[in-house]
């Protein structure tokens, strides 16, 4: 679709959306960013895969990317709230899902950064933001796979202080989103969305909120023509 005709399709749309809805868009867009990005890596616990996705859309992260080759990425929705409807989730699941996701983010730009418990480049107060960063988490058990670690441009650890080793997935999740997320919008980067991107998820999220709109899409399409 032509970037003319998804606006007037986006104008149209949010003839069915109410002003207390469409004012709840623009004000998240306003703090929305793709400057950082999170990775799974065959994350098998409902409860964590759903806590994570809840975080994502809390820090105004937009983007998720999901390796699925061990394991399905499934998301209970009681603890998700929704929040998987406001993300964009990028899926792979095929026998090159691992080498798909990395060279799907380093040809838009990102760095890879994968979570460690045995190798700790940075904390995560360190991680560099002067480029766009993904930063991956391996699975519940046994963290990141050693193929996802060998693809990795950096390594990130959470500094613990107790007997324990490490934090429970959607724990080290969300607090690497605050961390990141703060520092970030305290610097001086360009992280906010394009317009395009705007205009992008605008339609994304009416789509997702707007009751029958693919009966709707078609009657705009057909009075286009």
């Amino acid at each position: 679709m032509n970037a003319s005709l998804q606006t007037e399709l986006i104008k149209y749309l949010s003839g069915f959306a109410t002003e207390a809805r469409l004012k709840r868009f623009e004000d998240v867009l306003v703090n929305r960013t793709r400057h950082i990005a999170i990775g799974l890596e065959n994350i098998y616990q409902p409860h964590n895969a759903s806590a994570v996705l809840r975080s994502c859309d809390c820090f105004g992260i937009q983007d998720v990317h999901i390796i699925e080759n061990e394991n399905k990425y499934t998301y209970n929705p009681d603890v998700s709230l929704g929040s998987e409807k406001w993300l964009t989730l990028q899926r792979y699941n095929d026998a090159q899902s691992l080498d798909n996701c990395i060279n799907t983010l380093r040809a838009k730009g990102y760095a890879i950064a994968v979570t460690s418990l045995h190798k700790d480049n940075y904390t995560i107060e360190e991680v560099p933001l002067h480029n766009k960063v993904a930063l991956f988490f391996g699975t519940e058990m046994r963290g990141a796979t050693d193929e996802l670690e060998g693809k990795a441009d950096m390594y990130v650890k959470i500094p613990m202080m107790g007997f324990t080793e490490s934090f429970n997935i959607s724990v080290a999740a969300a607090l690497s989103m605050y961390v990141l997320s703060t520092r970030l919008r305290k610097d001086n980067i360009a992280w906010q969305l394009s317009e395009q991107d705007k205009e992008t998820l605008r339609l994304q999220w009416l789509r997702n909120t707007i009751p029958k709109v693919d009966l709707l899409e078609k009657d705009f399409i057909q009075k286009q023509k």
